[in-house]
């Protein structure tokens, strides 16, 4: 079933509308195309979609900007969540809050790709949750959700938190048995350094064993890990390799698969790492930190 914020400040919105609004406000900007695929998968073109979402920005509660012409040529309009429809999200309490908003100049900036290339990983595994009877919806997937790595402010960025692409949970269905997983997803569209790449991956192996110590301490009060806070056992990291023919991601892959290798960090927590292709010129490498 797909989400909705139901209650007094959305009585005046359709079904398709309250289902609309927290997609945008979690995920920042979708693609019309990734809409239709997530709420309207049942009808060939998104006309009843594009009306809906058109109701909702003459209410002042999304708006739209141009795709930046892809490698295709094509062009489409992406969707965002202005500031009054924060509100509105906001108020039903039923997802995450969030500092971000989505401005006019960032919707249309670089970073559309990537922040698109997350929502098509997303939407991949919901389509597979569909096809296989297991649980994953539009909401199941929180993009860039930081985690402290060190504590004090003595380091700055990538030293002091971990930030993932994205925190996906899906729930595999097996007979009588049903059991969470969940993911740390890493995109790289062949535009980042594999040597850059590798250093994240020995960030995420350094959450998997950082114990957070009170300033003025040299002993950590206690020795649970931090990640024991929020998540059941450690989350998988699955990192989705696009953007470049076959032979080059998979060059890629094991040049990365080569980096977490030689790490002692990395193969301390893992004992394992493995790499496997995936369809339509994408390839997955999961590392399976504790899991």
């Amino acid at each position: 079933m797909s989400p909705s914020i139901a209650g007094p400040r959305t009585a005046h919105l359709s079904r398709l509308g309250q289902q609309l609004l927290p997609i945008l406000y979690q995920h920042r900007l979708v693609a019309t195309s990734q809409l239709h695929r997530l709420l309207t998968p049942h009808t060939k073109r998104p006309v009843y979609l594009l009306r809906h979402l058109g109701h909702l920005r003459t209410m002042g509660l999304v708006e739209s900007t141009d795709r930046l012409t892809d490698r295709m040529g094509r062009c489409e309009q992406l969707w965002y969540i202005t500031a009054l429809g924060c509100e509105i999200v906001e108020a039903a309490g039923e997802v995450t809050t969030r500092a971000y908003r989505m401005s006019p100049k960032a919707a249309a900036s670089q970073l559309q790709e990537h922040t698109l290339a997350v929502v098509d990983t997303g939407i991949s595994f919901t389509e597979w949750a569909g096809r296989l009877g297991d649980e994953c919806g539009p909401l199941d997937w929180e993009p860039e959700l930081a985690h402290r790595v060190r504590e004090g402010d003595s380091r700055l960025g990538d030293d002091a938190f971990l930030v993932p692409d994205a925190v996906l949970r899906y729930t595999r269905t097996t007979g009588e048995r049903r059991q969470l997983l969940t993911f740390f997803l890493e995109i790289d569209r062949s535009t980042m350094q594999v040597a850059r790449l590798g250093q994240k991956l020995d960030t995420y192996a350094r959450y998997a064993s950082y114990i957070p110590q009170p300033p003025g301490r040299r002993r950590p009060l206690s020795t649970r890990e931090a990640w024991r806070e929020r998540y059941p056992v450690f989350p998988r990291l699955l990192i989705i390799l696009s953007g470049a023919s076959e032979r080059v991601l998979r060059r890629r892959t094991e040049d990365l698969r080569a980096l977490a290798s030689a790490s002692p960090r990395i193969t301390e927590e893992t004992g394992s790492v493995w790499a496997s292709p995936r369809p339509n010129s994408l390839t997955g490498m999961a590392l399976p930190l504790l899991s």
